[in-house]
């Protein structure tokens, strides 16, 4: 029997939704949901409430585990076995060592953040005070 897995994601991140997207598509990881955060906010509060900030990263619940950040793109990237897509068995192999994962994932936080600002979109947190995305 297999563990569901849900991936949530940013999808106003053009990196995060086409990662998302090939995953889905291609990676044939069974059991495997993608949702964008931005569309679930209740979802996203909870998480945040709970430590886990979409800003520092994509979020993967396989039943009562979450994954952040590297760890989620790592546990991902480490499941995908003969992907369809070339670019997707580029990122199997980057981001299948934990030290690559971890050193680069910066630099994707960096330029999601900058993609956002110039699509003029918010990044803060969802927080009490802010229940927006």
């Amino acid at each position: 029997m297999s563990d569901k897995k849900l991936f949530i994601y940013d999808g106003e991140c053009p990196f995060c939704n086409y990662f998302a997207q090939l995953i889905e598509l291609k990676s044939s990881i069974p059991e495997f949901e993608i949702l964008d955060g931005r569309k679930n906010l209740p979802l996203l509060t909870q998480l945040y409430n709970q430590g886990y900030d979409l800003n520092k990263g994509a979020i993967l619940l396989i039943n009562e585990n979450i994954l952040h950040g590297p760890n989620a793109i790592n546990w991902i990237c480490s499941e995908v076995k003969d992907p369809s897509d070339s670019l997707l068995e580029v990122l199997r192999i980057i981001f299948t060592s934990k030290r690559r994962t971890n050193f680069l994932f910066p630099f994707l936080l960096w330029g999601r953040r900058l993609s956002l600002f110039f699509k003029g979109k918010v990044w803060k947190p969802v927080s009490d005070n802010s229940q927006f995305y």
